[in-house]
């Protein structure tokens, strides 16, 4: 099993290597994209100091990967309502749907897979994946 899930890790990587170079990005920009979707979607809201604190990047590194998505279009930085010396990093519906383009069918294939499982083997399976997902978190940190 722990085979199997670093074959599969490895083959999401690669998919995500190929929307990367595809799409003229660093790797670490679709990582960035995606904990800007994650942070969207929670409604939280992403500085760049707390984008860097999730990419586990300096100040520098973390101002170069959201310089390169401005460029590209894909985020903006927003002066904060609330206290305008906050900037924000914003994904931008385009990125969103480039992403969607590109994940989507593999997103779709996951979800009819996971279809064929009744919940107590989902609830099986959420807590292995939770729970590699934490070791590996511990393991880096």
């Amino acid at each position: 099993m722990v085979h199997l899930l670093r074959a599969a890790t490895v083959e999401l990587g690669l998919h995500s290597a190929r929307f990367a170079s595809r799409n003229g990005m660093h790797p670490t920009d679709v990582r960035a994209l995606i904990a800007l979707m994650d942070a969207s979607r929670s409604g939280s809201e992403m500085t760049a100091g707390r984008l860097g604190t999730v990419l586990g990047l300096n100040s520098a590194d973390t101002t170069a990967v959201v310089d390169r998505l401005e460029r590209l279009g894909h985020v903006r930085r927003v002066r904060d309502e609330r206290d305008r010396r906050r900037v924000l990093v914003e994904i931008d519906e385009r990125a969103v749907e480039l992403g969607q383009a590109f994940f989507g069918p593999l997103i779709g294939r996951a979800v009819e897979l996971l279809e064929g499982y009744d919940e107590r083997e989902l609830t099986a399976i959420r807590g292995f994946l939770t729970g590699v997902r934490d070791a590996a978190a511990e393991a880096s940190g």
